[in-house]
């Protein structure tokens, strides 16, 4: 029994490493260039609180700074119920420019978190791989400087989402956030 334990162990933490060596990073990441306002156009995930909270997901705004030591602070503003909520999270950047990592003090979920692709003024394609114990999820975002973007980008969006294995019940473009836009979201 342990053996085969240890054998399904073995498979799930090769997994994680292929996994994590699959996901690309912007070459010439220039982190100062994503900072600013963005808007979440596009998310992906394979994620069990996805799966429950996807029909009441629209999108928000996220203001990415860094700080003084050259990690990355996100703060991400989304409807909830009548009232608009901020979630501020922390990146640490890693010796990868481009590759970022990030523990939940809510949950203690480990997040691994790569910018495959931007080109600063449009766009940007972020992944994460998320794990806490054993079970692990792919996250893809889509953000947009704007509240719209090309069919073009929409189709990277889902190409590399499902590149990631995500299918396409698991790829939500997000719908526009009404009042809440009102609000200074």
């Amino acid at each position: 029994m342990q053996a085969t334990l240890l054998g399904i162990l073995g498979l799930a933490l090769l997994r994680t490493l292929h996994a994590q060596d699959s996901i690309p990073v912007q070459a010439d990441f220039q982190q100062d260039k994503l900072t600013g306002r963005w808007y979440s156009i596009g998310l992906a995930s394979n994620s069990n609180w996805f799966k429950e909270k996807r029909h009441l997901m629209k999108m928000c705004t996220t203001i990415i700074s860094t700080t003084v030591e050259g990690n990355l602070e996100v703060a991400s503003t989304y409807p909830k119920a009548d009232q608009c909520v901020t979630r501020n999270s922390l990146y640490t950047k890693t010796e990868q420019p481009g590759r970022f990592s990030y523990t939940s003090p809510r949950w203690g979920s480990k997040h691994n978190i790569y910018v495959v692709e931007t080109n600063y003024e449009e766009y940007a394609l972020v992944a994460t791989q998320i794990s806490k114990g054993t079970d692990s999820s792919t996250m893809v975002l889509l953000y947009s400087r704007t509240k719209e973007l090309s069919p073009e980008r929409l189709e990277v969006f889902t190409q590399f989402s499902k590149e990631q294995g995500l299918t396409d019940d698991e790829i939500l473009i997000l719908p526009q956030t009404g009042e809440a836009g009102s609000m200074g979201m």
